[in-house]
């Protein structure tokens, strides 16, 4: 995002713009002054000096009268010679700037031949207050020019300050105080052809993308110590990185390889980080570039430099590289990297297996309500958004880490949105086709089976977006439906955007507009990739290793399972959202944004708000999720949990696994409330249990059929449209 500019006064210090000023009108009342007392035989000096440099042109324009008045002007001149030279040996520090201009002006009149005449003249001689923006020159008559804004020479030691333009000025009165004002606004506005240094400083932006003189050096230094020692070492070092944990990265000259790979790695970081110059987006995608390219050399990519790939093919005799290249060429055909043996799952028979029946379904979504696991529940449901890039079953993936089974147990009617995998027939659909049909008929599809007013309402990621825009909607339209609403790793304000934003601007914006904008599919092979290289070294380069160079097959591993069971989505909701989210950040902004007819203002929802963020969320970075709590109204509570986007979410208490951080106040500043936070250990899930028991409403008898007499129950959870791949 861009920083504030601060406007600075152009030219020379204030204290040295004085002191010249000063400087000058010392010079010029001296050169005037009639009281003169000092020898006559430095004034000669001076006059024969003066005269020899142009006595000719000078004799002829002026009569006797100003000859007279110029010897006395150069005895003059000679004392403010003198006077001059002390002044300089006294000056100040701080004063240098201006003393230097006047040097300059010096040499440069130095160094063209001067009229007595003329360097009388134009001496100022002031005794009134006046300003003087240019020298009278001199005129060819027997008597001297006249001067209109200055009075007759007066002695040197009684010339007042104010004779010098500019003078210092006290205090400014209010009127003067104003007008300053109006200069330095203007000063802003206008453009800075020369800039103060500390102009330049301020407007980053403007400068071109540089290191630092100062900062490069350190690091030189630090890096050239750093490595003198590691040269010097006796012993081969232990590289101190997952990637080189094995013991063959700890012998022989693969130790030096990947210690010495380490310190290149940290310190190109660091130069990466201290990158000035141009925009935040552009020092973000070098940093992002700078990462990328030191994951991809790494020595444990290659097989040549992987020791541990080199055993295990003496090991095995070659069967290894021969299954690598196996696992290359499947790769190659499915279009991306397995992370996961995907032939160990199947979406209802061992992931996405709380019971529970589809009771409604439109072209986008299918809404599943799932079975009470408990003698009574609340007679407010709880229904459950999930993002709509990926599939909803990371609410559900094992009966131990599930989340829907965990509400259940609370006593809790939870419904969850299941979204349609879009293929190319639904190319058409939009943002406010989403908001309608994904989030605001559930809405409403759920108050009517349990017979209430209000229901809970969870987003999780993206689906925290929508269900915050459907909950502005409502609101504009005046439908009370919500009770309460939970926002895990979402964001309201985009401002923050993480690492992703190094993918987002105008330009791929407006590319993905004339291509999808109106019609198509944005291919969610597309997506998984993005952000599988927002993590290189844990989602892509961890899998090249061990795939290919050591050729084992993936392991199970639910959550990956999950991820790689990506979703398509259609163009226009797709350019939507980038645009309107991510690159002009409108949903904070009241009014700005109209969707189903309704002018969105979140700030209307007004309804108690449970807002999760996770510590190290590359994607939804904490301090922008933070934002929320500046946005919404109504009773809030924040928490932040440790770890990710994704595990820090799914934590299910029974492990006792990670923290959390809770605070009660909820001050402007994201790090100000770290500060005052305190750690708890464990999962978040049961302080939210306990604070959504709060709004379930009154206890009644759990239902023992799914759905009504009006929508009935279609089919089993987890139903047909999560089982549809993406093309």
């Amino acid at each position: 995002m861009p920083g504030a500019t601060r406007a600075t006064r152009r030219g020379k210090p204030k204290a040295a713009r004085s002191d010249e000023s000063n400087a000058r009108g010392a010079k010029a009342g001296q050169v005037h002054s009639e009281g003169n007392d000092r020898p006559a035989a430095k004034a000669t000096a001076h006059v024969g000096s003066t005269i020899d440099a142009g006595t000719p042109k000078a004799a002829g324009r002026a009569a006797e009268p100003v000859k007279r008045g110029a010897r006395k002007l150069a005895n003059a001149g000679a004392d403010a010679g003198s006077d001059a030279r002390r002044a300089r040996s006294t000056a100040k520090p701080a004063q240098d700037r201006g003393g230097a201009e006047q040097a300059s002006r010096k040499r440069k009149v130095q160094a063209t031949p001067q009229k007595p005449a003329t360097q009388a003249v134009q001496a100022r001689p002031a005794t009134t207050p006046a300003p003087q923006t240019q020298a009278a020159q001199p005129r060819p008559a027997a008597t001297p020019a006249p001067q209109t804004q200055a009075a007759r020479p007066m002695p040197a030691q009684a010339r007042p300050t104010q004779a010098t333009a500019p003078a210092p000025r006290a205090t400014p009165a209010p009127n003067d105080a104003a007008q300053a004002r109006a200069r330095k606004a203007a000063a802003r506005r206008a453009p800075k052809r020369e800039p103060h240094p500390q102009a330049a400083a301020a407007s980053r932006h403007d400068e071109p993308i540089h290191v630092p003189g100062g900062r490069l050096g350190a690091l030189q230094a630090e890096y050239l110590a750093r490595l003198g020692e590691f040269v010097r070492s006796a012993s081969a070092p232990e590289p101190a990185d997952r990637r080189f944990a094995g013991d063959a990265w700890r012998q022989g000259p693969y130790a030096w390889t990947a210690s010495l790979y380490l310190l290149n790695e940290e310190f190109m970081k660091r130069l990466a980080g201290s990158v000035e110059g141009g925009d935040e987006k552009t020092r973000e995608r070098i940093r992002f570039a700078t990462e990328q390219w030191l994951a991809a050399i790494s020595p444990a990519n290659f097989l040549l430099t992987n020791p541990e790939a080199q055993r295990r093919v003496l090991e095995t005799q070659g069967e290894s590289l021969r299954s690598g290249i196996g696992n290359l060429l499947t790769d190659l055909q499915r279009g991306r990297i397995s992370q996961t043996d995907e032939s160990a799952f199947e979406v209802g028979v061992n992931v996405a297996t709380t019971p529970g029946s589809v009771v409604f379904e439109n072209e986008l979504i299918q809404l599943i309500q799932y079975a009470p696991t408990t003698e009574t529940v609340g007679s407010r449901p709880l229904l459950m958004i999930p993002p709509c890039i990926n599939k909803f079953y990371i609410l559900d993936l094992q009966p131990q880490n599930s989340l829907v089974a965990y509400a259940v147990a609370q006593g809790h009617t939870v419904f969850v949105v299941s979204w349609r995998n879009v293929h190319a027939d639904q190319g058409h659909l939009g943002w406010d086709d989403y908001l309608e049909l994904g989030v605001v008929e559930p809405v409403r599809v759920a108050r009517e089976i349990c017979d209430v007013d209000r229901i809970n309402a969870l987003g999780f990621c993206v689906g925290g977006t929508l269900l915050s825009a459907g909950a502005a909607v409502l609101a504009g339209r005046g439908d009370d439906w919500i009770e309460s609403m939970t926002l895990l790793t979402s964001f309201i304000d985009f401002s923050r955007p993480g690492s992703i934003g190094v993918f987002i601007d105008e330009h791929q914006v407006a590319y993905r507009e004339s291509t999808i904008g109106s019609g198509g599919i944005m291919p969610g092979r597309e997506l998984a990739l993005t952000f599988n290289y927002l993590r290189p070294n844990d989602l892509v380069w961890n899998y090249v290793v061990a795939n290919y160079l050591k050729g084992e097959p993936p392991p199970a591993f639910d959550l990956l399972y999950w991820n790689a069971d990506s979703t398509n989505l259609p163009g226009p909701m797709y350019c939507w959202y980038l645009r309107h989210m991510y690159l002009q950040n409108e949903l904070r902004q009241p009014g700005r944004l109209t969707c189903l007819d309704v002018p969105l203002d979140v700030g209307e929802i007004g309804v108690p708000t449970y807002i999760y963020a996770s510590r190290e969320d590359h994607i939804v970075p904490w301090q922008g999720a933070y934002e929320s709590t500046q946005l919404l109204s109504g009773p809030l509570r924040f928490v932040l949990g440790a770890s990710g986007h994704i595990a820090g979410v799914i934590n299910p208490p029974a492990k006792g696994k990670r923290s959390h951080w809770l605070g009660e106040n909820l001050p402007e500043d994201a790090e100000e409330w770290f500060a005052q936070a305190s750690e708890r250990p464990g999962s978040w899930w049961p302080d939210w249990a306990q604070w959504l028991s709060a709004f379930a409403g009154e206890q009644r008898r759990a239902p023992s059929l799914p759905g009504n007499a009006r929508y009935r129950a279609i089919e089993p959870a987890p139903g047909r449209y999560v089982k549809e791949k993406a093309g």
